[in-house]
C-alpha cells in the first residue's frame, strides 16, 4: 500500500490483530522487509505498521534532500494519515534517530520505544579522522578551482568522485549525487541534547560487537533518557536484532505487551 507524505510516496505494509499498535523503522540502506521476522512475532498480538522510508524500498525519493527533522515530519504525517497514534515503536539504527527526533518534540507519540543499534550521537574525532577530513577538504577544493577554470575537460569531476570513493563511507559512496546530500544532512546531526527529552519507557537492544553504532552509544542512551535500560546480545554485531531474532523477538514481545 502507499500514501503521499511531504511530496514523497510511502510504501507500507499493515498487518496483525488487537488494540495494542506498534511502528517498525528500519535502518539506512535498508528497507522494511529487513524487519519481516520482528513483524511476524509481533502480528499475533498487535497492528504492526512497515514502512519504507523515502529513498529506501518500494518508497519514492525525498523530492529535495532531507535531513532528520523532514524524514520525521513525513513519518509522522504517515502515521496520522492511518490514525495510527499514540503506538510503540520499534527503531533499528536511522530509524533510531527518527524516532528519537519525534519522541523527544512529542511525549504522546509514543507508548513505548525500543532502539536497536539507535544511530543518533556523533562520535567524537580521532585525530586520524581529522587529518582525513583536512585532506579531503583540502583536495576537494582544489578540485572546485578546476572546474571553474574550466581548462581541465572533465578531470576535475572524475578526480573528485575518486576522493569520494578513497575519503567516504561505504554507505555513502553507495548513493547518487541527490541521496549523497540527504545522507550528509542526516549524519550531521546529533541528537545527544534530545535524549534527556523522551519521557517514554524505553528499551535500548545492542550487539556488543556493534561497530556502525558502538556499544557505549547505547550505554549512553540509557543514562540519559530517563527511563530506559540496556539488553546486550552478545556477540551481535549492528544487525544483532536480526543474528538474534528468536532472542530480540521475545524481549520485545515482553516488553510491548506486558502490563
Amino acid at each position: 500500500m502507499e500514501l503521499e507524505a511531504h511530496g514523497a510516496k510511502i510504501h507500507y505494509e499493515l498487518t496483525g490483530q488487537g488494540s495494542r499498535r506498534v511502528i517498525l523503522l528500519h535502518g539506512w540502506g535498508c528497507d522494511a522487509s529487513l524487519m519481516k521476522p520482528v513483524a511476524n512475532a509481533l502480528e499475533p498480538d498487535m497492528q504492526v505498521l512497515s514502512i519504507d522510508f523515502p529513498g529506501h524500498g518500494q518508497s519514492s525519493r525525498p523530492p529535495e534532500p532531507w535531513g532528520v527533522p523532514e524524514y520525521a515530519a513525513a513519518t509522522l504525517n504517515a502515521l496520522r494519515q492511518l490514525d495510527f497514534l499514540p503506538c510503540a515503536v520499534i527503531a533499528h539504527s536511522f530509524g533510531g534517530r527518527v524516532a528519537a527526533y519525534l519522541a523527544s518534540e512529542d511525549a504522546g507519540l509514543f507508548t513505548r520505544m525500543i532502539l536497536t543499534g539507535a544511530a543518533g550521537i556523533r562520535p567524537p574525532q580521532t585525530k586520524e579522522g581529522k587529518k582525513r577530513s583536512e585532506q579531503f577538504r583540502r583536495l576537494k577544493g582544489l578540485c572546485e578551482t578546476a572546474k571553474k577554470a574550466k581548462i581541465f575537460g572533465a578531470l576535475p569531476e572524475r578526480m573528485e568522485e575518486r576522493l569520494r570513493q578513497k575519503y567516504g563511507s561505504r554507505d555513502y559512496n553507495a548513493l547518487d549525487e541527490e541521496m549523497r546530500k540527504t545522507f550528509v544532512k542526516v549524519i550531521s546531526l546529533d541528537l545527544s541534547d534530545r535524549y534527556a527529552r523522551i519521557k517514554q519507557p524505553t528499551l535500548l537492544i545492542w550487539g556488543d560487537r556493534d561497530t556502525e553504532t558502538p556499544l557505549w552509544m547505547g550505554q549512553r542512551m540509557e543514562k540519559d533518557i530517563p527511563d530506559a535500560g540496556l539488553v546486550v546480545l552478545e556477540g551481535g554485531t549492528h544487525f544483532a536484532y536480526l543474528e538474534q531474532a528468536q532472542r530480540f523477538c521475545a524481549i520485545a514481545r515482553h516488553f510491548l505487551l506486558e502490563d
